[in-house]
């Protein structure tokens, strides 16, 4: 679906607000698939996070937030015109599986987060088996984003954003299906097993994305916590 006038707009206005702030940078996103489903898969550092994995995409994106963040009408309005979809908390349970996979059906692309909350100190947090579930399920392609730089501008130790140079780098889909160069998952497992390991593939994807080397502004690179 094309966006709306107001998700253009607004995708306009945090762009514009982030290169001017952080220096936003953004990376390879022509490996984003410009049709039909998709489920972009970004770490998760920031209250920043969702509406930044969108701007550097001409195509509308679909963001789940939590259901408690709909109570006051206004806001919750706005919200919804930017494409947010209201879940519970946890957002994994068997509604939050079926909007997605709902989307996902339609041909919509949606930003899921594997790690399913924000990191505590910056660092990469192991999977958890929802994403794998619905990858498989859906078979839709699976982009592994990473955004370098927003926990230490606005991580949970922040109550206001601060200064520093933002970059966002998109890596090459993944598919859990039985197309071409799909992923192999092991023979033999359980679903929840098969679940997980689809996660953990994701999520390694995610790892394996390095800040450019010009960009020396950098803190070292983190890995997966276990």
């Amino acid at each position: 679906m094309n966006p709306s006038l107001n998700y253009r707009f607004w995708r306009v206005v945090v762009r514009a607000l982030a290169r001017a702030y952080w220096d936003l940078r953004i990376y390879n996103v022509e490996r984003v698939p410009t049709t039909g489903p998709v489920i972009l898969a970004a770490n998760h550092a920031s209250f920043a996070d969702p509406p930044l994995v969108g701007v550097g995409i001409h195509r509308a994106t679909y963001f789940l937030a939590r259901d408690t963040l709909f109570r006051q009408p206004l806001f919750g309005a706005w919200l919804r015109s930017v494409n947010s979809i209201p879940v519970d908390r946890e957002g994994g349970g068997a509604a939050g599986l079926r909007v997605v996979l709902n989307l996902l059906e339609q041909g919509e692309m949606v930003l899921l987060f594997p790690e399913g909350t924000r990191s505590p100190n910056g660092d990469l947090l192991p999977a958890r088996p929802g994403l794998g579930l619905i990858a498989i399920k859906s078979g839709a392609p699976v982009v592994p984003v990473r955004l370098f730089g927003l926990f230490d501008a606005w991580g949970r130790h922040r109550r206001l954003p601060g200064p520093g140079r933002v970059v966002i780098k998109y890596g090459f889909p993944l598919r859990f299906d039985d197309s071409p160069g799909s992923e192999w998952i092991p023979s033999g497992l359980s679903a929840k097993a098969r679940s997980q390991w689809a996660s953990d593939r994701i999520m390694q994807a995610i790892g394996n994305l390095a800040p450019c080397q010009e960009l020396t502004a950098f803190p070292p690179t983190r890995t997966i916590s276990t």
